[in-house]
């Protein structure tokens, strides 16, 4: 299985971005899938996760800034970032939990706030 995460950019801070992350390659149904993200020296942490039904779950408050959503058809998750700040610099991945419950792994997108 492919995760390929987009749309990472250069953003100034108070803007919003939308990331992809669309699945390719899999034998199974992929029933979990979330995003996370990497801040360098420190340790990567979940942002949101989705179901295959679209139920949603939400680390912390991220729910305040950040929506996920998940288009079925197309195998691919979303993560609309709204209201950026110049913390929130960090690669995003998104991962994947197939019906065997192997997990995969995208590579990640980089996501830069700054003015």
């Amino acid at each position: 299985v492919q995760l390929q995460a987009s749309g990472g950019g250069l953003v100034q801070p108070g803007g919003s971005l939308r990331l992809s992350c669309a699945a390719s390659g899999s034998s199974f149904r992929l029933d979990v899938m979330g995003w996370f993200r990497q801040i360098p020296g420190k340790q990567r942490e979940l942002i949101a996760s989705i179901t295959r039904e679209g139920t949603t779950y939400y680390q912390g408050s991220w729910k305040e800034r950040f929506t996920i959503s998940r288009d079925n058809a197309k195998n691919t998750i979303y993560l609309q970032m709204n209201s950026l700040k110049p913390e929130d610099t960090a690669v995003y991945r998104c991962n994947a939990q197939a019906s065997d419950l192997t997990i995969y792994w995208g590579q990640g997108t980089l996501v830069t706030v700054s003015s």
